[in-house]
């Protein structure tokens, strides 16, 4: 064994750059390919004339567990949204939130019309059950839909269809609460623990921090990778490298021989920005679109979450569409003047995301090292392997990392 093998990381996502952290922190450099011109992969921010706008409506739960051993938490100067939300339709709003954590929340939640006294309750009640809950119990729960979960739990139909699909929609990016009652659960739980925030700058904030604690010259950027065999990486010039073990943060199945073609399922969402003279909800705060036979499903102002920021509305669309993105945009302003009273004025970027979540039917909280291991040389990572979160991703990278120290090191390491 070589006393400083050679350690590619191909992907510089969050799993990726998670992964070069650990191997540096055990004493170990790895060189980092990254197809596009950026960190961060999927978790990316564009900018346009001063204008913050994420690749689809993310925020960091500052609950994670991974969060914790991988970020700094105040460094990113995080904005903190309102434990609630407004729920729209045909011009009505109501409010759903958390009196325990916002007081502002408690008069207005006892008077929604969102469900019933008895709904309002269930909420309270899963919220302390899930908190007393460990993550272990979680995952190792019977898995079922997430709405057999609720619908099983008591909720109303109202709540269900009011709250808990609109919410959810814009986190599962799904509109059915067909995912798995374990990821319900843990998001559940990280939402009653913590808060859901987003860096000052937006959410490409969070690689860009990861990507600061390894050095520039490790990460190759417009580098793309077409075959991983063995020891042997070819770059798409036709270019090769040798790499003593390789972690593969991306698709694998583009990448290795022999392996079969993925027949993995991925949810798209598509985020449309807008002006608008609209001052906004004066903190930041979701919005969400209750009614039956709408596209429009979650929204928020920008001016809300980024101080100074110009008057500008995220809309994101979750559903299946059959419009050209001009046609789209007219028809969430129609949706967004009849149900929320908001007036949206020129679209000023779109932006769809086919691969936004995988659609993942059986779910575990993050790897063991010993399971991401593909073949002698070659090693996975990502959260596609576990569940579609932030946390599963920095976990997972954690864990192709340790995987490839403990096989350097010489140690047997048992699953």
């Amino acid at each position: 064994m070589q006393n400083s093998p050679t350690i590619t990381i191909i992907g510089a996502g969050v799993s990726g750059l998670c992964a070069a952290i650990h191997l540096k922190n055990s004493g170990f450099t790895a060189q980092i390919y990254e197809a596009h011109n950026h960190v961060g992969g999927r978790v990316a921010t564009d900018f346009l004339n001063d204008m913050i706008l994420d690749h689809g409506f993310q925020v960091l739960l500052d609950a994670y567990p991974a969060a914790q051993e991988f970020l700094d938490l105040k460094a990113l100067d995080l904005v903190k949204f309102s434990p609630g939300a407004y729920i729209f339709c045909d011009g009505k709003k109501s409010t759903v939130g958390d009196p325990t954590r916002d007081p502002s929340f408690l008069l207005t939640v006892a008077f929604s019309k969102v469900g019933s006294i008895k709904d309002k309750f269930k909420i309270f009640t899963l919220s302390r059950k899930l908190k007393q809950k460990s993550l272990q119990e979680i995952f190792e729960a019977k898995e079922q839909t997430t709405l057999s979960y609720l619908q099983e739990a008591g909720f109303s139909e109202k709540m269900i269809s009011n709250f808990f699909k609109p919410f959810y929609a814009g986190i599962f990016l799904e509109d059915e609460l067909q995912t798995s009652s374990r990821m319900f659960e843990f998001v559940f739980k990280m939402f009653a623990e913590g808060s859901a925030t987003l860096p000052k700058n937006g959410i490409a904030a969070i690689p860009k921090q990861l990507a600061s604690h390894v050095s520039e010259d490790q990460i190759h950027l417009d580098q793309s990778v077409s075959r991983v065999a063995g020891s042997q990486i070819t770059m798409a010039d036709g270019s090769k490298l040798e790499s003593d073990y390789s972690i593969i943060a991306a698709q694998a199945d583009r990448l290795v021989p022999n392996l079969p073609i993925s027949n993995m399922k991925w949810h798209e969402v598509t985020v449309l920005y807008f002006n608008t003279a609209n001052s906004g909800f004066k903190k930041p705060i979701i919005g969400l679109v209750s009614a039956e036979n709408t596209l429009c499903n979650n929204f928020h102002f920008l001016q809300d979450v980024f101080e100074g920021h110009e008057k500008v509305v995220s809309v994101s669309v979750v559903k299946e569409y059959d419009y050209k993105i001009t046609e789209l945009s007219d028809r969430v302003r129609m949706e967004m003047k009849e149900h929320c009273d908001i007036g949206l004025g020129e679209m000023i970027h779109s932006k769809i995301i086919k691969k936004a979540l995988p659609d993942l039917k059986n779910i575990n909280y993050s790897m063991n090292p010993t399971e991401t291991q593909l073949t002698e040389n070659v090693y996975l990572a990502g959260d596609q392997l576990s569940n579609g979160s932030l946390n599963a991703a920095m976990l997972n990278g954690k864990a192709a990392a340790q995987a490839v120290i403990d096989k350097i090191e010489g140690k047997v390491v048992v699953g």
